[in-house]
């Protein structure tokens, strides 16, 4: 991080030489949260109260740019256990009190189709089942990395092909123990895609090096192999289908001392109608021998989009996960003074993979209305336990504003 931020002063000075060709934007992002669990087994309910900013800017000059971006999470009611104070009383909110440097990065992008980003970077692939930056969560997960992304305009070709030797936690810098601030490895994620007049297909690999012993003594360390389908296609005037289908294998990696291998599976389709908007889906997170973190495992993940609201499934069971799901979704545009509201329903069906079981169901709720650059939204989640974890409400009351 010393080289990329005297890169940074570098480009920033030389910049100054050519003050009419330099452009600078301004970056903030604020939320105000409200967070309230109410889970089964433990007596208190947490409640949780925070505010995140985020701040910087991005400086850019011809085909080069840098950018800086600080981070600060601020608990004003903190009766939760953010996985750092020691609350343990209360339920787990993983949203501790954070200051920290949250990106800090130089950025290349020719007319080529060639870019390369290297330093503290904010990174999220295809639909970050895999590897993404958890922005859900009020701390940030990045990752000093180098990506090199390469599009020629004319082909139908793109790769895109990152290492990185450090992902920054959603722990914030108090993380300790498992959860430790910054994982260390060495890890590299590589895409290669083709683009069809029905859709894009790619080719992926995720090379997942967890090589810290506090954290689950390097069993989250894998190789994941794998091939995603994904496309739209228009059935009538205002309605389109869209439809994703994916398939990987995982298995060990480095020096995960756990020998197993098994199968990721997802198909996924979303019709919009107007303002009306569906989706179907299944996914299959497999398991291989029904020992602890032998099934597919997705520590990188933005977890907040996937198995449900409630957050039950962020470790994936011994035994895997087969999550049936369907979202009903309404938006209105121009509302009166409001740009947009937005309604939706989700209902997830969990299940074992390796034997045949329920593990429980769940609905997640959402309200939201946007004006300008300030969303208001509440959402809900309640998850109904049959023989995995135990029943589970949340409630989120959030207010965002984003420059």
């Amino acid at each position: 991080m010393k080289t990329t931020l005297a890169m940074l002063a570098g480009l920033l000075m030389s910049g100054a030489a050519y003050a009419e060709d330099v452009k600078v934007k301004p970056l903030v992002d604020a939320r105000l949260r409200y967070e309230n669990m109410d889970q089964d087994g433990i007596a208190d309910e947490a409640n949780a109260l925070t505010f995140r900013v985020r701040a910087g800017a991005e400086a850019s000059v011809g085909p080069w740019s840098a950018l800086v971006e600080g981070e600060t999470t601020i608990a004003i009611v903190d009766d939760y256990n953010d996985g750092t104070n020691g609350k343990v009383a209360f339920p787990l909110i993983a949203d501790p009190r954070n200051v920290e440097l949250n990106r800090a990065q130089i950025r290349y992008a020719g007319k080529e189709g060639l870019s390369v980003t290297a330093g503290r970077q904010r990174i999220e692939l295809l639909d970050q089942r895999f590897v993404g930056s958890s922005s859900f969560r009020q701390n940030d997960q990045t990752y000093d990395a180098v990506r090199v992304q390469w599009a020629p305009p004319k082909s139908r070709f793109s790769a895109d092909v990152t290492y990185a030797w450090s992902d920054l936690t959603v722990n914030g810098t108090h993380g300790t123990g498992a959860r430790q601030p910054a994982v260390d490895g060495d890890n590299v994620f590589a895409l290669l895609s083709y683009r069809t007049d029905i859709g894009t297909a790619t080719g992926f690999a995720y090379l997942v090096d967890q090589d810290e012993a506090v954290v689950q003594g390097y069993r989250l360390s894998s190789q994941t192999w794998g091939v995603r389908f994904a496309g739209s296609r228009p059935l009538a005037q205002d309605v389109k289908l869209g439809y994703v289908a994916s398939w990987a294998r995982q298995s060990d990696y480095h020096r995960n001392p756990n020998d197993y291998a098994a199968d990721y599976w997802l198909g996924e389709a979303t019709l919009n109608a107007r303002s009306f908007t569906a989706v179907g889906g299944y996914e299959v997170l497999g398991a291989d021998q029904g020992v602890a973190l032998t099934s597919v495992q997705t520590p990188l993940a933005s977890f907040f989009r996937w198995q449900g609201w409630s957050g039950r499934f962020g470790t994936t069971p011994p035994d895997g996960l087969h999550d049936l799901y369907g979202t009903l979704g309404y938006g209105w545009k121009k509302v009166g003074p409001l740009d947009a509201i937005t309604l939706s329903a989700t209902y997830h069906r969990f299940a074992s993979d390796r034997v045949a079981r329920l593990y429980g169901d769940e609905e997640d709720l959402l309200a939201s209305v946007k004006r300008g650059r300030t969303t208001v939204s509440a959402r809900y989640a309640r998850y109904k336990a049959k023989s995995f974890a135990t029943n589970t409400d949340r409630l989120w009351l959030s207010v965002d504003w984003i420059l």
